[in-house]
């Protein structure tokens, strides 16, 4: 029987210049570390050939020759990482998954302040933004460098990147809302994103949140009530309420140093585990049902999949026909009332505990998704990652 893989996308939008290229070139790069390797259990691979090529050279141009990665304007093209389980002989894990997808949508910066040259770039925007409504996480990043030259006046980057970013967006989704309907399937967690914060090493996570709750209230209120004009069941939706802080390497006159990486680490989790918890608190507290479940938790992400691997779920999803099995097994298992308690329960001890019996029974894909919740709580103790606890 053919194995899968657990499919989840992230979004990334920054304006020209904030970081975006030298990020997911850091990204690959650490990735692809034997030490890596040996913590997840997971060997990730560019799927495009052509594209991990030259995402590995721009790595170890930084690495080896102290060269950054030059800028990809207009690039709008997804790019997609396969994370294979570690090797596990004749072991037989509980869902029958060998790897996780992590698809990465690179939404270009030049787009937020230049105006579409015709009506076939503005089609181009249109479709890049539709093929990235598959993520759950959309992180918004901001430029550290830019808060530093703007000190004592950041509001004035602040504001005009919140008012571009909702301003550039805003064709798109009155195009979107063309037949007035609400989508199920968008973003629903949208994340602020320090980038560089090397430059700003003693700036911790909350006082990056209140920094940009001090000075852009209004503007990142008017980007979530306009994103949230497209979404289905708005209590399924987060805009600014999760923050991380992200550096590609250290950078410094004539040096790179691409390990002393901030955040890029929390990428793989931040996609795939980071948003499950709060969709559990979310179905808890609301009890969901109908297309948004369907959504959360459906076979149009990998939430389903991972709850499965986590709770331990035997594999009947994969014995059940299609999507009506997906739904059934959703629906009569994955949002149980246990369920739900066990997952928002794994933190803490029991997250370490569940890490270790994975390992100890070669179930490396729960391994793998327990250390990436492991790595998730430490970053919060480390005040890098600030998350929502709503």
């Amino acid at each position: 029987m053919a194995k899968r893989v657990l499919e989840q996308h992230i979004a990334v939008f920054g304006e020209s210049g904030s970081g975006k290229s030298v990020l997911i070139s850091s990204f690959y790069g650490l990735m692809r570390e034997k030490r890596t390797l040996d913590r997840t259990r997971l060997d990730v691979v560019a799927d495009d050939a052509g594209q991990g090529g030259r995402l590995y050279s721009n790595y170890l141009g930084m690495k080896q020759e102290n060269r950054a990665p030059e800028a990809n304007r207009f690039s709008a093209i997804p790019y997609s990482f396969t994370a294979r389980l570690e090797h596990r002989g004749e072991r037989k894990t509980a869902v029958d998954y060998d790897g996780i997808r992590l698809i990465w949508h690179d939404y270009p910066g030049e787009w937020f302040h230049e105006s579409p040259s015709g009506p076939e770039e503005e089609r181009r925007r249109a479709d890049t933004f539709r093929s990235l409504l598959a993520s759950d996480v959309a992180m918004v990043l901001i430029d550290a460098e830019e808060l530093v030259r703007n000190a004592g006046h950041e509001e004035r980057y602040l504001k005009l990147l919140f008012t571009n970013v909702r301003n550039g967006l805003l064709p798109i989704v009155d195009d979107l809302l063309e037949d007035s309907k609400p989508l199920a399937r968008f973003p629903r967690i949208w994340m602020f994103a320090l980038s560089k914060c090397d430059v700003l090493p003693d700036l911790k996570v909350q006082e990056f949140q209140d920094l940009v709750v001090l000075k852009t209230a209004h503007e990142v209120d008017q980007l979530r009530q306009m994103l949230g004009r497209i979404v289905l069941d708005k209590d399924a939706f987060a805009v600014g309420e999760d923050f991380v802080l992200l550096s590609s390497a250290k950078f410094s006159p004539g040096a790179i140093e691409v390990s002393q990486r901030v955040g890029v680490d929390l990428i793989m989790p931040i996609a795939s585990v980071f948003p499950l918890r709060r969709f559990m608190r979310w179905a808890e507290a609301r009890n969901f049902r109908g297309k948004v479940v369907e959504v959360l938790f459906g076979r149009a992400s990998a939430a389903a999949g991972v709850v499965a691997v986590l709770v331990g779920l035997v594999s009947r999803a994969a014995r059940l026909p299609g999507p009506v099995g997906a739904i059934a097994v959703l629906i009569s298992s994955v949002l149980s009332k246990e369920a739900i308690e066990k997952i928002v329960k794994l933190a803490g001890g029991k997250l370490r505990e569940a890490n270790e019996d994975a390992l100890e029974k070669g179930d490396y894909l729960r391994a793998a998704l327990t250390q990436f919740g492991i790595d998730l709580e430490d970053a919060e103790a480390q005040n890098i990652l600030l998350r929502s606890r709503r």
